[in-house]
């Protein structure tokens, strides 16, 4: 089954009507137009979904093997080709003069999604800032980023905010408290998955978005201001840490240059990047294993198989605690199933950083590595996050093609007063729904095609640090294995009926 784009307010509205006249049905499984995430239509793929599971997992067994064959280590070069474009001093100065305009625009479009967020439109659908927020930037840019490199380093209106404050506070943005070294990523962590509960459990309101992006301004200014621009922007800045580590699928590499480095400019082969950077520590592993982990969630909890494990009461455990059956007790219940599922969101990360740690020591074990169970995990850390980049892509993609573009008309009228500033008021307005089983079969590609990419990146890694290419391909066995299980569950999860009862 898979989902039309339909905005959440739509599957408030549902829940909160239902729950307002005490209908218990409320409570129970209505496959429709849940979130906004994908295609609630029903749609029969032409053959079953186990059929599509055994030929991803067959496509991945077939890929590891022409690896294992093709690419030896005197094929395997030790860093991947790159070409260092030559960036003078005039031309760095020439394009950040070029780049003024445009970093003045980020801050702009950051102070009008706040300023709608307060005072524009409460329909969702016709607020400038819910839709340039959520579907142009934490959707969009993603996908940007793994096309053509980091910009948002540049354009980052936060960052630009603090040199405009440096200007003028000299010595605000060198900090005041030396950063800690143990806590490496830990904080961009915590304040991701704090981002993606308030998207998911939030109202999907304008007025909270505002206060997210005027808190987290705040918080931003704050931060720099405590520890400093640089480690601020590297360890922090959860939007920083996940487009820089997006960026390492593009084939350009853009450093901003930071004190006395100056900025550089790379072509690269696309996916390079995964070979020549590795996480720093246990904390950026598991804020890359973080970006599958948590849009795994995102799909799972919208199935009716998820809502049914908690409310369907399977053990008959909150019957006999409550004395009637789980659908009658929405009012004692809620919170428990917010916390349930926020648990299950905070435990995310490490749950898939348990499964791949037990991949990675099955691969010391067969290869009897010297290397430490540490250093390996941490060689083969990001040969995870092309799997990461299509599963947000099948998850998102619904949401981007029916209101991507109605961000044009938006521009036009960013508070919903039918205002037609640029005369673009009704241009675009209608959403782009194509044929339900294009969108199958390419969720499906995409999926198989992330865990290809990520299966050969792997390989090409175990070239690097094992003797032999049959050492190489015997260590990569238990990795290829995990693969084939995100695969399967990647696909499965696609496949599920939604529910329209989401507790928010």
């Amino acid at each position: 089954m898979l989902r039309r784009p339909a905005h959440r307010r739509m599957a408030m509205d549902t829940v909160r009507t239902c729950c307002t006249n005490g209908l218990p049905l409320a409570l129970w499984l209505l496959p429709g137009n849940a979130l906004a995430h994908g295609f609630s239509a029903l749609y029969n793929p032409p053959v079953p979904v186990w059929m599509y599971g055994w030929a991803a997992a067959l496509t991945l067994v077939v890929s590891f093997l022409i690896a294992g064959v093709f690419l030896t280590r005197s094929r395997a070069p030790k860093p991947p080709a790159s070409w260092t474009l030559p960036m003078t001093g005039t031309m760095v100065n020439g394009l950040r003069r070029g780049l003024a305009p445009l970093r003045l625009v980020a801050v702009l479009v950051l102070a009008l999604c706040i300023a709608t967020g307060y005072f524009g439109s409460r329909d969702p659908a016709r607020n400038f800032g819910m839709t340039f927020f959520w579907v142009i930037f934490v959707l969009l840019f993603p996908y940007l980023t793994a096309l053509i490199g980091n910009f948002y380093a540049v354009l980052n209106p936060w960052r630009t905010l603090a040199d405009a404050v440096n200007r003028v506070w000299r010595g605000y943005a060198n900090g005041r408290v030396r950063y800690p070294a143990w806590l490496g990523d830990w904080p961009a962590l915590a304040l991701y998955l704090g981002f993606i509960a308030f998207e998911l459990f939030g109202t999907g309101r304008p007025v909270p978005l505002g206060h997210f992006l005027a808190g987290y301004t705040v918080l931003n200014l704050c931060g720099i201001g405590l520890l400093g621009r640089r480690v601020w922007f590297r360890h922090c800045e959860f939007f920083s840490v996940m487009l820089r580590l997006i960026a390492l699928l593009a084939p350009l590499d853009y450093r901003r240059g930071e004190g006395n480095e100056p900025a550089s400019l790379r072509l690269r082969w696309p996916f390079a990047g995964l070979l020549t950077e590795r996480p720093r520590d246990l904390s950026s592993l598991t804020f890359a294993l973080a970006l599958l982990s948590t849009t795994a969630f995102d799909g799972l909890r919208a199935t009716q198989w998820w809502v049914t494990l908690f409310w369907g009461d399977p053990t008959g455990w909150l019957t006999q605690w409550l004395g009637v059956a789980p659908v009658n007790a929405l009012g004692v219940l809620r919170p428990w199933y917010l916390a349930w599922e926020s648990l299950w969101l905070l435990a995310s990360p490490f749950l898939y950083l348990g499964a791949y740690l037990v991949a990675i020591a099955l691969a010391r074990g067969l290869t009897r590595s010297p290397r430490t169970l540490r250093e390996l995990s941490l060689d083969f850390g990001y040969s995870l996050l092309p799997i990461a980049i299509v599963y947000h892509l099948t998850h998102y993609t619904g949401l981007l093609l029916s209101h991507g573009l109605k961000i044009i008309s938006l521009l036009s009228d960013p508070f919903g007063r039918k205002w037609d500033l640029f005369g673009t008021a009704h241009l675009f307005r209608a959403p782009i729904l194509p044929d339900y089983s294009v969108v199958w079969h390419t969720q499906v590609g995409l999926i198989v095609f992330g865990h290809v990419v990520s299966v050969v990146v792997a390989h090409r890694i175990a070239l690097q640090h094992f003797p032999s290419r049959r050492t190489a391909m015997l260590s990569q066995l238990p990795m290829l294995v995990l693969m084939i299980a995100f695969t399967v569950s990647g696909l499965w999860i696609l496949a599920q009926p939604l529910t329209a009862m989401l507790m928010r």
